[in-house]
């Protein structure tokens, strides 16, 4: 029976990716709390290691690079599209819930 090689590395690749994702995390709350910087800068930072971070583990814990490219593609999509309309869905309704008496 063949051996898998790609399990041989999955402890390995799963902690330092949580590893990696606690440093950016901790790099958040640095930039946030011990800085003075602007809050425009800071917001930036926030934003780029989100971006960073969620790029990571899409490599380290779903698996972005295996499976079937198409299926995973339209997978990615429409979780995006989720993600899209939560955020947009919830910024209306907390801007415009005022309104209304």
């Amino acid at each position: 029976m063949a051996k898998n090689h790609e399990n041989e590395k999955f402890p390995v690749s799963h902690i330092a990716g949580f590893i990696v994702s606690l440093l950016l995390t901790f790099a958040t709350v640095g930039a946030v709390k011990y800085t003075d910087l602007p809050v425009v800068t800071i917001m930036w930072i926030i934003g780029a290691l989100a971006v960073i971070q969620a790029i990571l583990q899409l490599f380290m814990f779903m698996h972005l690079t295996e499976g079937e490219g198409k299926v995973q593609l339209i997978n990615i999509i429409y979780a995006f599209f989720c993600a899209i309309v939560v955020a947009a869905g919830t910024i209306w309704v907390m801007t415009s819930g005022h309104v209304h008496y």
